[in-house]
């Protein structure tokens, strides 16, 4: 990383300890290159998990709102492709909204959660491009996971008999799994450690450790190949 977004991120970092409010949020917009909000829209804006029953039993506050507003919003600015700002910086907000977050967090453009009290990250976590996170049911995610491009993970599924009808039913991705582009993981579904889930997966079923799930319906197909080596020792280092 370069040091010549610094003093922005420590001033962002500063607004951001102090608690989040509308004026706070304002000025990290302008900071980031954003056009002036008026504060009527960001008092008054709703967020469309809010929108869902599931933000009745956990109402955002204002500042968990102000909060989710400038993780999607970042993306809608140059600064979001600017990677020595937008990776520390959604480590910042993250550290914020996530229920817990561990360190060397990483998140790329067009991540998106519904409800960021119900995700808990470990360290060294990389969240790649357009990774979509229905968090309703709780998602917990290791250490030194990846999530690909265009996942899906989803914690919460609809009656056939009445849409009303909802069931939430927790994700767990144990240490070192890597989920790859595409895959489809459904409501319920632990994740072992060390496993991978291929390319396009549809996982219904649990993956034990250190398998190789593919195909959809997903099926164990093999074992990983790891010479040998487990935990740390598979490098899984995500940028240089």
């Amino acid at each position: 990383m370069t040091p010549v977004f610094d003093p922005l991120l420590a001033e962002i970092q500063d607004i951001l300890a102090a608690g989040l409010d509308i004026r706070g949020t304002q000025v990290i917009w302008g900071l980031l290159g954003g056009q002036p909000l008026p504060e009527a829209w960001l008092g008054g804006m709703k967020l469309a998990a809010e929108t869902l029953p599931k933000a009745l039993e956990r109402p955002f506050t204002q500042e968990e709102r102000l909060l989710h507003f400038l993780w999607e919003a970042l993306d809608r600015l140059p600064a979001s492709l600017m990677v020595p700002l937008s990776l520390p910086l959604r480590r910042l907000l993250a550290a914020r909204i996530f229920k817990k977050c561990g360190k060397a967090f990483l998140a790329e453009e067009g991540v998106r959660f519904n409800f960021g009290q119900d995700l808990e990250v470990g360290d060294n976590v990389y969240l790649r491009r357009g990774a979509i996170l229905d968090t309703q049911g709780g998602l917990t995610i290791g250490h030194s996971v990846s999530i690909g491009e265009d996942v899906r993970i989803f914690t919460h599924a609809h009656s056939e008999a009445s849409h009303i009808e909802r069931f939430y039913k927790p994700v767990v991705i144990e240490d070192f799994a890597k989920i790859s582009t595409g895959a489809i993981i459904l409501p319920g579904v632990s994740i072992g450690r060390e496993a991978i889930v291929s390319s396009g997966a549809v996982v219904g079923q649990n993956v034990p450790m250190n398998a190789v799930a593919a195909g959809s319906p997903a099926v164990v197909v093999r074992q990983r190949q790891t010479d040998g080596r487990h935990g740390e020792s598979l490098d899984h280092i995500w940028l240089f």
